[in-house]
């Protein structure tokens, strides 16, 4: 099963105000275990950087204007994400922005349901609980100490440990799986002895046959 750990960097909050994707961070599981391939992408929003957001991710006008705009990196974004399922911190944040990206350049909405939402799952765990990404790390004790500020990749790194935990752990089967495999190597290695007899003695027999003669009337002799 392969999933997409996502997050994204904006300029502000609301894309129907012409605020845009300035970064991409992707983290590939495979049967909830991560694979060690990424995808990283810092984009040219073609726009101004506002204040607000400066602070959050520290990404400048400047600074982005010498990477692509979202057009250019589309194919090579929608060809890593494939059709697997999306493991998002508050999806419908991003997926609003993804699309609105998406549909500024005729490209196909990705549908929201394809979306794990890890803020829903950690309500649901942990209700009345703060479920912002740094209180999550700090629960599951994730060290998040290089997060000064908000970046795509490093987050959805962080919310792939998060995710993993929400789930039960890493690899949840591993004690059974150990324990198949002790079990296996015990039986392998086992040294083979012969069976101990377990028949009466002739002794045992005598004692048995006197016991029984001093039964009176026992109850296999009635009818």
């Amino acid at each position: 099963m392969r999933e997409i750990v996502l997050d994204t960097e904006t300029t502000g909050l609301d894309p129907k105000s012409g605020h845009r994707i300035v970064e991409i961070g992707c983290v590939e599981l495979d049967n909830h275990m991560p694979t060690g391939e990424t995808y990283h992408q810092y984009i040219n929003p073609g726009r101004d950087m506002p204040e607000e957001a400066f602070r959050i991710h520290g990404l400048s006008e400047e600074y982005l204007s010498e990477f692509p705009k979202f057009s250019e990196v589309a194919a090579d974004f929608i060809d890593f994400v494939g059709d697997a399922r999306l493991i998002i911190h508050n999806a419908s944040f991003d997926m609003g922005f993804i699309n609105a990206e998406l549909n500024a350049i005729d490209r196909e909405s990705i549908p929201l349901d394809r979306a794990t939402d890890t803020v829903v799952m950690a309500r649901r765990k942990f209700p009345g609980a703060r479920a912002n990404l740094d209180a999550l790390c700090q629960r599951f004790s994730i060290d998040n100490s290089n997060r000064d500020l908000h970046g795509a990749l490093l987050d959805a790194r962080l919310l792939a440990d998060v995710y993993l935990e929400l789930i039960g752990g890493r690899q949840p089967d591993l004690a059974l799986k150990s324990e198949k495999k002790n079990a296996s190597q015990s039986s392998s290695s086992r040294q083979f002895r012969e069976p101990r007899p377990h028949g009466p003695s002739e002794e045992e027999l005598l004692a048995h046959k006197a016991f029984i003669a001093k039964l009176d009337n026992p109850v296999w002799n009635t009818d």
